[in-house]
Formats: structure tokens, C-alpha cells, sequence
């Protein structure tokens, strides 16, 4: 199996009603550039979930999203600059989902108070097949011959020819 490059994306996002779907279709896209079309939804599916709790409850919308893909695991990362959200009880419905659909999960404050809410998925690299080089296809058109023979004049005159041509005449 190929090793993966990790891959890292970042969003600061205003939180609101119609950013939601957005947003969504943002991470999908990146999850399937990075080949990961299998997890699309359930990464999706808990950053929708987040993101509407965190429009319905928080007097701060805005809101930075991160990916990383380390080839074995994918962690989205939720983090808001409300000092008011409580996880524990604002947002306990989202939590209980994303404990049942990931591998793991977390919460952490941060240094100014806001909160982060961490979600992990574990996945294989998508299994690439190497490109073989095929041989090419024969053509209907006609090509001129290239002639094998040496022209006399380069013969005659050793001093006016490159080296190694009168080798590969011979």
C-alpha cells in the first residue's frame, strides 16, 4: 500500500442558516480530493450537526473547521469563540452523535475561552494503481523511412563529423 500525504485544510466561517449547507459541500469536496469519498458523510454529517448547534445557541458565529489527514485517521475540528456555549449542555445532542458515528472524539477549551470539539475517523489511503506505460497504437498515416545509411560526404570528411556518428555507422 502507497503511504498517504497528509493533508491539511482549514475555514473560518460566520455561522448561519444557508453557510451550513455550504460548508458541507465544502469539506465534501476536499474529503473526495483527497480521496476519501467514504467518509464523506459521516465527517459531513458531524460538522452539519456542530455548525446548526452551535447557529442555534452561540451569540458568537464565527467559527474556524480543520482536517488533517495523517493516511490512517482523519480529525475534524470544530472551534467556536463563544465563552458562553456549554458542550454539556448546549450542545449534548450533537455530542451523543458523534460518540455513536466516530472513532473518537473530544472537547478542549482554548486559551481566550472558546471551545474546540474534536472528531476522529479512521480510514485506509485510497488504494491507487500505478499508471503503466502502454505501448502506442499503430497508425493508419504514412511515415517517411529513415535511411540507415550514412550520406558519403559525412564519410569523406572525418574532421566535419560529431563524434560517435561514424560509430554507429559502422
Amino acid at each position: 500500500m502507497k503511504t498517504a500525504v497528509p493533508c491539511y485544510y482549514h475555514l473560518d466561517v460566520e455561522v448561519s442558516p444557508e453557510r451550513v449547507g455550504q460548508v458541507r459541500r465544502i469539506l465534501a469536496a476536499h474529503l473526495k480530493y483527497w480521496h476519501l469519498d467514504n467518509l464523506v458523510q459521516p465527517v459531513c454529517g458531524g460538522a452539519e450537526l456542530l455548525l446548526k448547534a452551535i447557529d442555534e445557541h452561540a451569540t458568537d458565529k464565527s467559527t474556524s473547521i480543520e482536517m488533517w489527514w495523517n493516511g490512517q485517521h482523519l480529525i475534524t475540528a470544530i472551534g467556536g469563540n463563544d465563552r458562553d456555549l456549554r458542550p454539556d449542555q448546549d450542545l449534548r445532542g450533537c455530542l451523543q452523535h458523534l460518540a455513536a458515528t466516530s472513532d473518537g472524539w473530544g472537547c478542549c477549551a482554548t486559551d481566550t475561552g472558546g471551545k474546540v470539539i474534536w472528531f476522529s475517523q479512521r480510514a485506509r489511503a485510497g488504494e491507487r494503481i500505478p499508471l503503466v506505460p502502454t505501448a502506442p497504437a499503430p497508425s493508419l498515416r504514412e511515415v517517411l523511412q529513415v535511411p540507415r545509411d550514412v550520406p558519403a560526404a559525412l564519410l569523406a570528411d572525418p574532421a566535419s563529423t560529431p563524434d560517435g556518428v561514424l560509430e554507429e555507422a559502422r
